[in-house]
């Protein structure tokens, strides 16, 4: 008395269940590098932008005469 016992196979996948996996793979890794690529770029031309700018400051003119003048040497006073 010989027992054969077939061993089942816990799960089976389709071929298509390894095709939707793959691809989902691939597109989100492309999705990564072309968002990555796309912040290169924006950073890139931020720092260009950002380089070419240059501030210049110049003192206030003040009125040569004393008569009048909104500046004072006093701390909060009202004209």
């Amino acid at each position: 008395m010989t027992l054969t016992k077939s061993k089942l196979r816990a799960q089976v996948k389709s071929r298509f269940y390894y095709i939707f996996w793959g691809a989902a793979t691939v597109s989100v890794f492309a999705g990564q590098v072309f968002v990555g690529c796309g912040f290169r770029r924006m950073a890139q031309a931020l720092d260009d932008m950002t380089s070419t700018i240059s501030i210049v400051i110049e003192p206030e003119f003040l009125p040569e005469s004393d008569s009048y003048s909104p500046y004072y040497q006093e701390d909060m006073v009202v004209k």
